[in-house]
């Protein structure tokens, strides 16, 4: 048997797979030998895998032959008759005995109980009644066995839990039915064993048999995962009987049954919580870290019970009261942690207390008389209002006074001595933002109910905060709280005023006191007299906040005005005052670039809120001095000529920074509201006359004469490479963080080299950036600025470009001309950029591709400098930049396949029926300014590259690219049925469809197999009558008959409905290639959690029928 050449030349294939010795080319020979294995003969694979399995292989070995295995069971089962079935459910079953040693490792017993678990439901019920016997004997064995066994039940009851297409609706039902048949069994059975096994191991600790521990320890972890399995499905009843409770009802089951066994579970939690929370108040500092923890894990499993389950304990008063008044000294407890497991039960618990939709079955469910007797009277209003009907007013005065308390973030200027508030150091927490949304969401709820408590409880709040309202300043720590507070008022009023709750019905007694209320913090505000610019901030925001209360009660709103107007008169500094200082200090040398940026940017804000004229005016003011700059002939003749312009510029680092900030300014005021035409021409076409330059210092000639500094400064910045690995690593000096961060002068001890590659990046980003806002504009940009310009300063040296610049340059500057070019200027935009642009991507990434997946790396003309570090580091950054630049390029086809673009083109259900004549053909032509897709296959030069890279996308191996390109396929589609051009209809015929179907064959492509199906379905249906490629492409399949292509056709012309044609089109393109199309195979595994959750949503749709 050792000595089978099939398994010898097995062995060798995993050894190589798993050796990080192996070459790639070693590697990937092996690879596919296992995967001629897994899909040759099937008998073959059975005795191969059974023979790698056995103890005398090594672990690796075994592992991969239960892989295998498992394979064979889960997608080939059918292939074998039914005593070969037979036998090799004798042979798994026989497997068992083998990995039950105590040295045996974890991972070959969980693959051997889920190979057992796999046969059985394979086989189905029969197969389980005969092994269920044998399985309890074995589980009494020791700790290993009961392990195992554990495993088995675990993984049994997994097509039930977990949706398989694979499986008919009969064969779970069978399912189903024996394992329910079976849980008198089961059930106890796993009650034992971990009564059992959790007794022996405490023993086994006590007396230092610590190997013997550990095993029992395994053997509860497994029941335990077992009993989980189990109880996302069997009936609550069974559960509880046999001990095994879990919170989850079936539609089936008596009220007071369920009710009873989630009130044990209440009880339960409740008397653990009593004891830590009266031990935390008595003696706080004695509890240590694990018991916190556990304290933890009691406090969410409350929340979780209390949820969704406080029907169960409704009737109770007592028992209910006790329930939330633990709640609320959670919620009040100094460890965050549980404070905010406490608030996430308060929230839904106060939410919506007037629907109670599982306390409103207690009285349909339950016969009337039982609960009577018990609950009173007062049980019929509980089932209307809720939990709420047993809050009291104090309860929610505190929850109210911890929640306002809490508002404040852990900072070294806001801090508490009595509570811990939130910090970035708690792992798994939402950000404070997110901490801080569900505060105020449990302010409205609260205000909503109770808004006269609310509104007394937040004024006392901002008494608190503000303390002595005469003191000139105020503490960073009084400002933080009074931030708090106002977010809390703001969140009362709107709640009370112009909130979800109808303000109308609340009654005339509670009107008054909150009017009384508001009216008197309004007084209180209008008497303050803070003249500190962070304290009028403040003062601003607390009178805005009250804005929903002047709603109902207008009369106060000429006091609120005149105070306003009081706080804007007596700021010392006005705009005027700030311009003169500006223009002083510039013209002393006292003011830098980058600080006159950001009171620029200080003016655009302001001028935002004037209306657009006066924004346009103050931009064009700020503009001038720069336009009068860039556009002076001298300038750019001295400058922007040519690249050795920029190594004058880079001897004078001033200057060279003011040029920087000059277009980042630009770049910003676009972004703050665009730009009036006058200011936006010159501005980006000088940007792009200095961008030129720029690119012509990585082209020949200039490459090759340029500085020692220069030449090293093109390289990658070490944030650069840092990101292409996806590691995170700290700012390093030198190191650009972000615009802002670039300074006007060279920093101390820095580099020429660092200082020239920051600028030049820089330079790029906010450059790419102003030539794309500025397309953003439309027509203004356009129509007052020479496109043969824009497009030859940006193209002319495509080819000397590094593709994490070209990447950029297509993601910032190509896609918004694409996008935002009027149909009219097409001609003298479209064609000059994108011509040059597909050429030579299409001649680089067909390289790059070819490289990678022929050499095992991908050969790129980035510069990565002297990077320190292994050759691996490099390859892996050289794929991830192959990549971004081929999914960018597939973006600018999916921009080009756009619907805004492509108005002109009618949809497939517009042009009619597949078969109709040629004479209803329109020519190309005529889709020109309407189709930006039709125009580009006008243009041969630039079509020609634009398709060439469509087909080859799906034999690279990245399903993003492919997701990407689907869009612009279609387009090409409707273009190809709409018109009479004959070279584009054979080209989507033959080339694109025989490429869809190569990327069909990427398993990757699984997450779009549904998409390109739909492609194949559309080229066939459409163009097969015109042109016999479709036929000759699908007939060149390995599997594919000319019987079977009629059938096809056949079974076409009986179905108009596009979802049934798609699904006739996948049937036969597995059929015809034999489960090659791996796209298509592998969408069954990709698709499992979605089909479940169809499932579950179709059962749940079945049982409302049945209702009805």
């Amino acid at each position: 048997m050792a000595a089978d050449p099939a398994v010898a030349s097995a062995v060798a294939a995993i050894s190589a797979v798993m050796d990080w010795r192996s070459s790639p080319d070693a590697r990937s020979a092996a690879f596919a030998y296992l995967e001629s294995v897994k899909t040759g003969d099937v008998r073959a694979l059975a005795n191969t895998s059974f023979l790698l399995v056995r103890k005398d292989q090594s672990s690796e070995v075994r592992l991969h032959g239960f892989k295998m295995l498992q394979h064979l069971v889960r997608l080939r089962w059918e292939e074998l008759s039914v005593a070969e079935r037979n036998e090799f459910a004798n042979l798994t079953v026989n497997l068992i005995p083998e990995v039950v040693g105590p040295h045996e490792e974890w991972a070959l017993k969980s693959q051997t109980a889920a190979l057992v678990a796999e046969v059985v439901r394979r086989e189905g019920v029969a197969l389980w009644n005969t092994l269920l016997p044998s399985i309890v004997s074995l589980s009494n064995n020791g700790p290993i066995e009961a392990e195992l066994v554990a495993m088995i039940l675990r993984w049994l009851p997994e097509d039930i839990t977990v949706h398989n297409e694979d499986l008919e609706g009969d064969r779970r039902r069978a399912l189903l039915r024996g394992l329910t048949e079976s849980l008198p069994q089961i059930l106890p059975l796993l009650y034992s064993l971990l009564e059992k096994h959790f007794v022996a191991a405490l023993s086994a600790h006590t007396n230092q048999q610590m190997e013997l521990a550990k095993q029992h320890v395994g053997t509860i972890t497994a029941v335990l995962n077992a009993a989980n399995a189990y109880a996302e499905w069997a009936p609550v009843t069974d559960l509880a009987k046999y001990g095994l409770i879990h919170g989850k009802r079936p539609l089936d089951v008596a009220i007071v049954e369920y009710d009873a066994a989630m009130s044990n579970i209440f009880q339960l939690l409740m008397n653990i919580a009593q004891d830590f929370l009266v031990r935390s108040k008595m003696q706080p500092n004695v509890i240590d870290v694990n018991e916190y923890e556990f304290a933890m894990c009691i406090c969410e499993t409350m929340v979780a019970l209390g949820s969704s389950n406080m029907q169960c304990i409704l009737a109770d008063v007592a028992r209910t009261l006790h329930f939330l008044q633990q709640m609320l000294e959670y919620y009040q407890h100094y460890k965050i942690t549980l404070h905010f497991q406490s608030l996430l039960f308060w929230l839904v618990v106060l939410r919506e207390p007037s629907k109670a939709k599982s306390v409103a079955r207690v009285s349909s469910d339950t016969p009337a008389a039982g609960n009577s007797a018990s609950t009173g009277g007062g049980s019929t209003e509980r089932e209307k209002k809720g939990v709420s009907v047993l809050i009291t007013d104090e309860m929610y005065s505190t929850i109210l006074d911890v929640t306002f308390k809490r508002m404040l973030k852990k900072s070294t200027s806001a801090s508490s001595g009595l509570l811990e508030l939130w910090s970035e150091e708690l792992e798994g927490k939402s950000d404070f933002c997110n901490y801080r949304a569900k505060l105020l969401d449990l302010i409205k709820v609260i205000a909503s109910q109770r808004p006269g408590i609310t509104a007394t409880s937040i004024v006392q709040r901002i008494n608190i905060v503000f303390g002595d309202a005469n003191e000139a300043t105020k503490s960073s720590q009084d400002l933080d709280a009074m931030e708090g507070a106002q977010l809390g008022l703001e969140a009362v009023v709107s709640a009370i005023f112009d909130g979800s709750s109808d303000y109308s019905k609340i009654d005339q007694d509670t009107k008054f006191q909150i009017h009384r209320i508001f009216e008197g913090l309004l007084q209180q505000l209008l008497s303050l007299k803070w003249s500190q610019p962070n304290l009028a901030v403040i003062h601003g925001h607390y009178l805005d906040s009250l804005g929903p209360f002047l709603r109902h009660y207008p009369d106060a709103v000429a006091c609120i005005v005149n105070k306003l107007f009081e706080i804007l008169t007596s700021l010392p500094i006005t705009i005027q005052n700030i311009a003169d200082t500006m223009a002083y200090l510039q013209g002393e040398g006292r003011l830098l670039r980058a600080e006159h940026n950001h009171l620029c940017e200080a003016f655009l804000v302001m001028a935002s809120s004037a209306g657009i004229q006066q924004q346009q005016e103050v931009l064009a003011w700020l503009l001038e001095p720069i336009n009068k700059m860039w556009t002076q002939v001298e300038w750019q003749n001295a400058y922007l000529s040519d690249p050795s312009g920029l190594t004058h510029m880079f001897a004078d680092s001033q200057f060279m920074w003011s040029i920087y900030h000059n277009i980042t300014l630009f770049e910003k005021a676009l972004k703050r509201g665009g730009s009036k035409k006058s200011a936006s021409a010159p501005q980006a076409l000088a940007t792009t006359v200095l961008l030129r330059c720029i690119h012509m210092l990585w082209a020949e000639p200039f490459s090759q004469s340029l500085a020692g500094e220069v030449k090293a400064a093109k390289s990658m910045t070490v944030a650069e490479q840092t990101s292409l690995l996806g590691e995170t690593n700290k700012l390093t000096k030198g190191q650009v963080a972000s615009a802002d961060g670039l300074l006007d002068v060279q920093r101390e001890g820095e580099s020429k080299e660092n200082t020239i590659r920051n600028w030049l990046r820089g330079i790029r980003d906010s450059g790419y950036n102003v030539i794309g806002l500025s397309a953003s504009l439309g027509d203004p940009f356009f129509r007052c600025i020479e496109g043969s310009s824009i497009t030859a300063a940006l193209m002319e040296n495509v080819q000397a470009m590094e593709f994490r610049h070209l990447r950029q340059l297509i993601h910032l500057v190509i896609i918004p001309l694409v996008k935002y070019c009027p149909p009219e200027l097409w001609r003298m935009w479209i064609s000059n950029l994108l011509q040059p642009l597909f050429v030579h991507c299409q001649q680089a990434l067909d390289f790059s591709w070819s490289s990678l997946l022929r050499e095992g790396r991908a050969k790129v003309p980035d510069n990565f400098g002297n990077l320190s570090g292994s050759d691996l580091k490099v390859e892996v950054m050289e794929e991830k930049l192959l990549r971004d630049l081929t999914r960018e390029v597939c973006s600018v086809l999916w921009v080009l396949a756009s619907p805004g673009l492509n108005s002109g083109l009618p949809s497939l259900e517009q042009l009619g029926p597949a078969n109709r004549i040629n004479s209803s053909l329109k020519d190309l032509e005529l889709f020109v300014s309407s189709s930006i897709t039709g125009f580009l296959m006008l243009n041969v030069s630039t079509a020609v590259p634009a398709l060439r890279i469509t087909v080859e996308v799906f034999s690279w191996t990245d399903s993003e690219a492919v997701t990407k390109i689907i869009p612009f396929c279609g387009a090409l589609i409707h273009l190809a049925v709409a018109t009479n051009r004959a070279e584009l209809s054979q080209f989507v015929a033959k080339d694109l469809f025989s490429s869809i179907l190569h990327g069909l064959s990427v398993e990757l492509n699984s997450i779009t197999s549904s998409e390109l199906v739909g492609l194949c379905r559309e080229i066939y249906i459409y163009l097969s009558d015109r042109d016999p490629a479709p036929r000759q492409v699908l007939l060149s399949l390995p599997h594919m008959k000319q019987e079977d292509l009629l059938a096809f056709d056949e079974s076409l012309s009986k179905t108009a409905s596009p979802k049934d044609q798609k699904l006739l089109m996948r049937s036969l393109l597995l059929l015809a290639s034999g489960n090659k199309l791996r796209a298509l195979v592998g969408q069954k595994a990709t698709n499992l959690e979605t089909g479940a959750l169809l499932h579950a949503m179709d059962l749940v749709l079945r049982k409302m029928t049945t209702l009805d």
